[in-house]
């Protein structure tokens, strides 16, 4: 049987962009190479280049082809493993979707909102035990007036860029006079900013994927960082964060949290794989969401393949039926 030809879309435009190289090449070496034939395609601003043996080659943008010495390579599936913009924000999806080649992540849509915080928030709004922080949305062309902030939001705040990945931007305030520069801060990566209340308690994250035609929630993940909150250090340096996967909950707890998960990815009418970050609060475990990630990292220490490998699968077969599902 004829391999299926899958470009392995990684880089992208944002500082996000070695984790999504690091994705990627956790992708390749696990998918079974007698099934897949795999092509990493590296995206940045200026160009999309296949690596050949050290010389770069050009993507043709025209039908998404890749001329490699006499033969022209036709893709069946391009795998998206770009993290923010143009691979996370349904920039990539709509391109795909115009020239007809499947892939592995939500549509375009799905993706655009999704990146964008305040809208996700308001959409899953109103989901059977699921609560969100009281928060603020701000544009950058419009002014900004902390002392209104300060008076119908309650410290601690998050000051966070209303599109984008891996907490980058984002701070911690504790008063109104570290507000200006939290702001200032966020708005150096995006030009709409979240502002919302800091929820106390156990932070989590979990996977949900569908695979074979049904939603599969992984095992959660918990997050117990040395540092004040799950920023982009915590995230990335060695020895910050523990991990706990899988994360100690009761039975009753996980059948809740599942459920609530499932209704998200329906509600926001995902596909492929997802990774949805919420908080238990303290003292009553309520469940807050934070966001939902849908080209979570892949890295081979990330969380969703920890939590592939937590369920008792493979990782290589979990992106192969990824891959199936969508074709």
């Amino acid at each position: 049987m004829k391999p299926i030809t899958v470009a392995l879309l990684a880089g992208g435009y944002t500082g996000e962009y070695e984790v999504s190289i690091n994705s990627a090449k956790n992708i390749a070496n696990n998918l079974d190479a007698s099934k897949y034939k795999v092509y990493t395609i590296l995206i940045n601003r200026d160009s999309w280049v296949y690596e050949d043996n050290g010389n770069a080659v050009e993507i043709d943008k025209n039908d998404f082809s890749l001329p490699l010495g006499n033969e022209k390579i036709k893709f069946d599936f391009a795998f998206i493993t770009v993290h923010g913009t143009p691979g996370e924000d349904g920039k990539l999806q709509g391109y795909l979707d115009m020239i007809g080649i499947p892939y592995n992540t939500c549509d375009a849509t799905t993706s655009a909102i999704t990146m964008n915080k305040a809208y996700t928030k308001a959409i899953v709004n109103g989901i059977h035990g699921l609560n969100t922080a009281k928060s603020v949305q701000l544009h950058q062309k419009d002014e900004h007036d902390t002392a209104t902030i300060a008076a119908n939001l309650r410290f601690p705040l998050f000051v966070k860029p209303n599109n984008g990945g891996s907490s980058v931007g984002m701070s911690k305030v504790y008063n109104v006079s570290g507000l200006h520069d939290a702001i200032e801060k966020a708005f150096k990566e995006d030009d709409q900013i979240l502002i919302e209340e800091f929820i106390k308690g156990r932070e989590f994250s979990i996977g949900i994927a569908r695979l074979n035609g049904k939603l599969i929630v992984l095992p959660a993940t918990e997050i117990i960082s040395s540092k004040d909150f799950f920023d982009y250090d915590a995230k990335y340096t060695p020895g910050v964060t523990n991990e706990v996967t899988p994360a100690d909950l009761p039975e009753e707890k996980n059948r809740e949290i599942a459920e609530i998960v499932k209704q998200v990815y329906l509600r926001l009418n995902c596909r492929g794989m997802a990774r949805l970050d919420f908080i238990l609060l303290e003292g009553t475990n309520d469940f807050y969401f934070i966001e939902i990630n849908t080209t979570p990292g892949q890295s081979a220490n990330s969380l969703v393949p920890q939590q592939v490998r937590a369920a008792g699968m493979n990782v290589g077969e979990f992106y192969g039926q990824l891959i199936d599902g969508a074709l």
